[in-house]
């Protein structure tokens, strides 16, 4: 294992060099994550599912966070940074090799399985990626930095559906998905078989990539640092406390993550299906993840101009934050056909899409406050917060129930209680020190 180094013992070039190269990592979770968006639709076509069982690939994606963030703390700890992450991109490369055998037996619990691989190893790697890119730099400008992590991240995501639609979509596929209910038997089944058989090859390059990927980074020159070595996150309290269950700030912030990514998966992997209750089809629908995608990277760029020189961090959570209750609100309240972008839709399609702005910096104002006089528990903290994510994987299931229940649009009403809370955080919770008053 490399030895470590304290982060304020890089140059000002190691410093880039190590921005850049996580930038690409946050790439390459931003195209794996965001092809769900994709397949949610593509698998509840090709393997006959209702909307709550569509949900489950991100139910399996993003579950592996819960169960793997802790864990990867450890194995980070163990094996060090660059061989934590060639684990990561091994790990995640067994998953999309999964897929194959999955599409060929045309069974949905064995692609469940690669997704939930894939989710492990992404787990490792944003355990490390994150409060990496947290701690490397001032602490009041983290929230730029994330930015543009989160730049990488979602300019892969407006690439992932297109990409894997342009792949596994023909332009007959039109015609084929309005005649498989007249469609029975053996042809029927034919069909759905030759649909799903094209995952084979896209994931069998991603997993040789991921492969890769994870020589890449063993022999890069992305140095070793000791996250524990933070100047800018250590307080007097930090010192006496035993247990990271004692900061509760951190603890509210988990709950916020929680809600969060939950709120934000809902907002880009729900709204192909969204839109084909307004009778447009996946051909056409596929590009409203991208929409949604290009909304929150304009809150990004807006960020890394103006935080922190006109706006602090926390300002802009709160504003964020009581912009995404608004555009909830707009949702579920409003009503009539817009024609927009080529597209005649709904107006409460347009809010869905608009959430993507809302949401773009409140990952990056909840992480600095929540990880804000860790000291020594800043590895754990961070970890806390990674096991956060599992909320991608319990609100789509929600929205699929509900949207069962009800319909696709009333199923929106889960949006409302996230954006309280994480109003909540952003006005009052951060600033909590003690479980009860002194």
């Amino acid at each position: 294992m490399n030895k470590s180094v304290p982060v304020s013992s890089l140059s000002q070039r190691d410093t880039q060099i190590s921005i850049l190269l996580i930038g690409v990592m946050f790439f390459i979770f931003g195209f794996v994550s965001w092809a769900n968006s994709i397949l949610i639709p593509y698998f509840k076509i090709a393997c006959e599912l209702n909307n709550f069982q569509a949900y489950l690939v991100t139910f399996a994606f993003y579950i592996s966070y819960f169960i793997m963030s802790v864990p990867a703390s450890y194995v980070l700890r163990s094996i060090g940074f660059k061989k934590g992450i060639m684990l990561g991109f091994w790990i995640m490369s067994i998953g999309a090799f999964i897929f194959i055998p999955a599409a060929m037996g045309r069974t949905y619990p064995i692609f469940l399985l690669g997704l939930f691989t894939l989710g492990t190893g992404l787990a490792i790697l944003q355990t490390a990626a994150n409060p990496y890119i947290t701690l490397l730099g001032p602490k009041e400008s983290a929230a730029q930095r994330i930015s543009m992590m989160g730049i990488c991240n979602k300019g892969a995501g407006i690439l992932a559906p297109l990409v894997f639609a342009a792949v596994i979509l023909k332009a007959t596929d039109s015609d084929l998905f309005k005649h498989l209910d007249q469609m029975t038997g053996p042809a029927r089944t034919l069909a759905l078989d030759e649909l799903i058989s094209r995952v084979k090859l896209p994931y069998f390059c991603v997993g040789i990539i991921l492969f890769l990927l994870g020589l890449g980074v063993r022999f890069s020159p992305l140095p070793e640092i000791d996250t524990d070595d933070d100047q800018t996150s250590e307080s007097e309290s930090s010192q006496t406390k035993t247990s990271i269950l004692q900061f509760p700030h951190l603890i509210l912030g988990a709950i916020a993550i929680f809600l969060h990514v939950g709120t934000q998966v809902i907002a880009i992997d729900t709204v192909i299906g969204y839109a084909g209750s307004m009778q447009i089809g996946l051909m056409e629908a596929k590009v409203f993840p991208s929409f949604t995608l290009a909304a929150t990277i304009c809150g990004y760029i807006i960020g890394i101009i103006s935080i922190p020189r006109l706006i602090s961090q926390v300002n802009a959570l709160r504003f964020c934050t009581c912009l995404g209750l608004l555009f909830s609100c707009g949702i579920l309240a409003s009503h009539g056909n817009v024609a927009f972008a080529g597209m005649n839709a709904d107006i409460s399609i347009w809010f869905v899409v608009l959430l993507g702005l809302a949401n773009s910096l409140i990952w990056a104002g909840i992480w600095p406050l929540a990880l804000d006089g860790l000291g020594k528990f800043t590895k754990i903290g961070a970890s806390i917060l990674i096991m956060g994510l599992c909320g991608n994987a319990i609100l789509p299931l929600i929205y699929g129930y509900l949207a069962d229940l009800f319909d696709l649009q009333k199923a929106y009403i889960v949006l409302i209680p996230c954006y309280i809370y994480l109003i909540f955080y952003a006005i009052k919770g951060h600033q909590i020190r003690h479980w009860s008053p002194k």
